[in-house]
């Protein structure tokens, strides 16, 4: 039964059928060689089953409020108060877009969107003032992978409902990696910027610095309602991502007044295609996660894998490049639905933290957010920009290193 399964959803794949779809032919396909025909009902119920959870409300909601930010002043404002503190270093821009991806990373919980704010409201600037574009774009590309890192974030949403582990638990452990992502990120900008002899940026002024920040409170202060929300206890996840809509509403309305019906109709609409794509994969995974319990697959591959090496490490190596090559050939979500169920045994018959797993997994996956060729911070990157994917990628590669030396640090020090 899981050659079937495997074999049908990789054929699939192959010949181009989008991931959701193949995930739910490879489980009908399955049940009905194995169970027979008149249990196919089966599959319909285990769809609606697998989305009926309310941590999951968070994911529509989430995506929204990334969009409303990202298209609107609010990632802007937040640029040039960080611009007028560091912009007097050389390369300092490089530094205010990471610094700039890492508070939107708070507020938004999706890459894309973290890439689109951030890269919208530098990349101009960047160019204008002799930063080479394509180390730019790939830099802000790199940057957008701590959206998902560092909380709230979709991916540990859908991991923590699969896993069964509290989401406020490991939105915690989401801060250390990202900042370590972060300041590896602004270590390798320093360097290209002083190798590249970019440009100082103007004299540190006061004035100016007070006059950004007053200009990006309401921006300041949505990670701290979303966040000191949660871990005060004052509201769930779920319940902070619709307050974070809400504020995003008002303030882009009635603060900075750059929303309109028209606009927020198109945001809402981008947003629902994107949620649309992501809860239909939730949705196919359920009848695909019943074949893999029914028939024991997660403890078959489990018990293959500890039959190859007795060594912690040694598994936690192999299964960290599977989870960066998945990265690299499957969107973040999608990766997570498919594989967390395969992998949690394994985890758990290793002694490791499935905490700790949840936190690698989703750094691992992000790494695959900039490894062609289902790279969507690259794509949404040379959109902004017009340059080519290919010229995009070669730049990339320093901080590609840099991520996965950080990954590997994650996977072998749980302490991180």
């Amino acid at each position: 039964m899981s050659i079937i399964l495997f074999s049908v959803f990789i054929i699939l794949l192959i010949i181009g059928v989008p991931v959701a779809f193949s995930i739910g032919s490879a489980a009908a396909v399955t049940i009905a060689l194995g169970l027979g025909s008149n249990r196919l009902l089966m599959v319909i119920q285990r769809m609606f089953e697998s989305c009926n959870s309310f941590s999951l409300i968070a994911v529509p909601f989430f995506i929204l409020a990334g969009d409303l930010l990202s298209k609107g002043k609010i990632s802007r404002l937040l640029v040039e108060f960080c611009e007028s503190i560091l912009g007097v270093i050389r390369g300092g821009l490089s530094i205010v877009s990471v610094l700039a991806g890492m508070f939107f990373a708070a507020i938004s919980g999706s890459g894309a969107a973290t890439t689109a704010a951030v890269g919208g409201a530098l990349i101009n600037e960047l160019k204008a003032r002799g930063y080479r574009e394509d180390s730019s774009a790939a830099l802000i590309a790199a940057a957008g992978t701590i959206g998902v890192v560092i909380p709230p974030s979709v991916p540990m949403v859908l991991y923590a409902v699969i896993a069964e582990v509290s989401v406020s638990n490991l939105f915690k452990a989401g801060f250390i990696p990202g900042f370590v992502m972060g300041a590896i990120l602004i270590i390798i900008a320093l360097y290209q910027g002083k190798k590249l002899n970019y440009p100082k940026g103007s004299n540190f002024s006061l004035k100016r610095v007070i006059k950004t920040f007053i200009y990006a409170i309401p921006g300041i202060l949505m990670p701290v309602i979303i966040l000191g929300g949660i871990f005060s206890g004052i509201f769930t996840p779920s319940e902070a991502a619709a307050v974070a809509v809400a504020y995003a509403v008002l303030v882009s309305a009635f603060i900075y007044r750059d929303l309109t019906l028209k606009s927020l109709f198109e945001i809402m609409l981008g947003s629902a295609r994107t949620s649309a794509v992501i809860m239909i994969i939730i949705a196919c995974s359920g009848p695909f996660g019943w074949c893999l319990a029914n028939w024991k697959i997660p403890e078959t591959i489990s018990s293959a894998v500890l039959s190859v090496s007795s060594n912690k490490y040694i598994i936690m190596l192999l299964i960290s490049i599977i989870i960066l090559i998945a990265g690299v050939f499957m969107e973040t979500s999608s990766a997570i639905i498919l594989l967390t169920p395969v992998f949690l045994p394994l985890i758990k018959a290793l002694g490791v933290s499935t905490m700790h797993f949840g936190v690698l997994f989703v750094v691992g996956i992000a790494i695959g957010m900039i490894t062609p060729p289902v790279a969507i911070n690259l794509f949404v990157a040379s959109g902004i920009t017009g340059l080519p994917l290919e010229k995009i990628s070669r730049a990339v590669v320093p901080y590609l290193i840099g991520l996965i030396v950080v990954f590997l640090g994650i996977v072998f020090v749980p302490l991180l």
